[in-house]
């Protein structure tokens, strides 16, 4: 998945691309010890909150394309989590 802090960064980076969890229900992900609740209409850049830190965060899957940044946010550069670049690749490749 694709995720991105609206406010600061994720371990000295804006965005990472890595493996998340999901709760039973699907409600909340989890990903490097954080745990996001979906915002519900009431974000204005993100799609999740950091339940302990209240931060909004745009969380997605992988896009074909590349184009995994917010439409909203300029270019940066995204982290890939090791354990997950090679199945990002594979899935960013034609």
């Amino acid at each position: 998945m694709y995720v991105e802090n609206k406010s600061g960064d994720i371990d000295g980076h804006r965005a990472r691309i890595g493996w998340v969890t999901f709760s039973k229900s699907g409600l909340s992900i989890y990903y490097r010890g954080r745990s996001f609740a979906r915002l519900k209409g009431q974000g204005i850049a993100g799609n999740y909150f950091d339940t302990e830190t209240r931060e909004e965060y745009w969380i997605s899957g992988l896009k074909r394309r590349g184009s995994n940044i917010h439409p909203n946010q300029r270019r940066f550069v995204v982290h890939i989590d090791e354990d997950a670049r090679e199945d990002c690749e594979r899935t960013a490749s034609p």
